[in-house]
């Protein structure tokens, strides 16, 4: 099942179809750095996150991670594949206030999650951004046919000049195949969510960040509503 916040112009490309690569020809945009919609994050990385890149964002369930990838999806077109919860919930988060928004939201929660991702990433717009929320559903399938997954969805984003971003939760337990996925990401953000008794902290850690330079240090980011810098000391 898939839904959207806003129509699609019709001259989008059908699943599966060809698309040319924005790095062929003279003044290609390859590597250019794609904002991340998070004003602090793309001054750390100088403009963003270079073009063609798989994003991992691991972090709590019970963090606010699902107000980074709403940064991600709003900064330019997107198509977001949720395997857990449902359309309407994503579109609903999406688009609080009715509001337009060029995301085409999917259910990748059905028999075939791989298949469903891939197609989305087939026809990503050129620039855009593929969210999967989340990818322990892909996670879980047999471990040559993930890896095959992650490089077909690299070549789709690449081909694209996009982004793709996987949301990756953590358990008591890893996902048997987490370990591929942070291994082939090009960058991975580690959302650190610490509950104090006065306080709750969250702390954004990029320990890899392949094409560009990972923060020597965490950045502490207040997430309500919205996704700021936390400018807040904290005492020992």
């Amino acid at each position: 099942m898939a839904g959207r916040v806003t129509v699609d112009p019709a001259a989008r490309s059908s699943f599966g179809g060809h698309r040319q690569s924005q790095t062929s020809g003279a003044g290609s945009d390859r590597m250019a750095p794609l904002p991340t919609g998070i004003s602090v994050l793309d001054r750390e990385f100088g403009g963003g996150i270079p073009s063609g890149s798989v994003v991992v964002l691991k972090a709590d369930p019970a963090s606010q991670s699902e107000l980074i990838l709403d940064r991600f999806a709003r900064v330019r077109e997107c198509r977001y594949l949720t395997t857990v919860r449902s359309v309407d919930a994503v579109e609903a988060s999406l688009a609080p206030d009715g509001e337009e928004d060029e995301t085409v939201v999917r259910d990748a929660g059905g028999d075939d999650p791989i298949g469903t991702v891939l197609d989305a990433a087939a026809e990503l717009p050129d620039g855009g951004t593929v969210v999967v929320d989340s990818v322990e559903p892909l996670e879980s399938e047999d471990r040559a046919d993930y890896g095959e997954f992650l490089g077909e969805l690299r070549r789709h984003v690449d081909e694209a000049g996009g982004l793709a971003v996987l949301h990756a939760l953590k358990g008591d337990v890893p996902d048997r195949n987490r370990v591929v996925t942070e291994q082939i990401a090009d960058v991975v953000f580690d959302l650190r969510t610490t509950v104090t008794g006065t306080e709750i902290a969250n702390r954004l850690i990029v320990p890899k960040f392949r094409g560009g330079a990972a923060l020597e240090e965490p950045l502490k980011l207040k997430l309500t509503d919205s996704v700021s810098v936390d400018t807040s000391r904290d005492i020992a």
